[in-house]
C-alpha cells in the first residue's frame, strides 16, 4: 500500500464563543486561515553523570505550546459589517491582558486522522492591516496554558455516532 501525504489545509481552529453563564462549549470554527502551525517549545536540562562514559544525557524539564496562525479576514456580503464569529473571539481576546485574554481552543484534521487537541490559550498578537493592493491579512499566536489534552477527533466521532463511515 503507497503511502499519501497529509495535507497542511485540513487543520480546523475553533474557539469556544459560549456565553459566560454557559456550561457546554460552543464551538465556533475560525474561518480563512490560509496558515496554521502548532509548536512546542522544550527545555532540556544536562541529565550526565560521570558513569555514563562521557555520554551526554538530557531530560525535557517543561513543555510549552502554541498555535500560529494566518488568514484573511472576511465579512459577509450584507451592507453592515459582520465579521466572521471565530475570528472576531480571539481579535476580542487579544485587546485585554491578564486571564480575559484566555480562550478555549481545540485544533483537529478535518481527513480522519486521529490528531485532536484541546486547551486552554492566551491570545498574542491578533495583527491586521496591509497595503493597499492586500485582501486584509490577520495573524496571531496562542500561547498555551498548560497542557493540551488530546480528544476523539469531532470530524470521526460524528461521523461514528451517525453510524457513518470515516472521513
Amino acid at each position: 500500500m503507497a503511502l499519501r501525504s497529509l495535507l497542511a489545509k485540513d487543520w480546523v481552529l475553533e474557539v469556544d464563543t459560549r456565553a459566560p453563564d454557559a456550561s457546554d462549549p460552543q464551538w465556533t470554527r475560525v474561518n480563512g486561515l490560509t496558515s496554521f502551525s502548532e509548536k512546542t517549545d522544550d527545555n532540556t536540562e544536562d541529565d550526565a553523570a560521570f558513569e555514563d562514559d562521557g555520554w551526554g544525557s538530557s531530560v525535557v524539564t517543561q513543555r510549552t505550546w502554541s498555535i500560529e496562525a494566518e488568514g484573511k479576514r472576511k465579512r459577509t456580503d450584507d451592507v453592515t459589517f459582520t465579521p466572521d464569529p471565530g475570528q472576531e473571539a480571539i481579535r476580542k481576546a487579544g485587546r485585554v491582558v491578564g486571564f480575559a485574554a484566555n480562550i478555549r481552543v481545540r485544533w483537529y484534521r478535518r481527513d480522519g486522522a486521529p490528531d485532536a487537541y484541546e486547551g486552554t490559550a492566551t491570545v498574542s498578537g491578533f495583527t491586521k492591516g496591509g497595503a493597499t493592493t492586500d485582501l486584509e491579512p490577520f495573524s496571531f499566536t496562542l500561547n498555551g496554558q498548560g497542557a493540551p489534552v488530546e480528544i476523539p477527533n469531532p470530524v470521526t466521532a460524528t461521523n461514528d455516532s451517525a453510524g457513518g463511515s470515516r472521513a
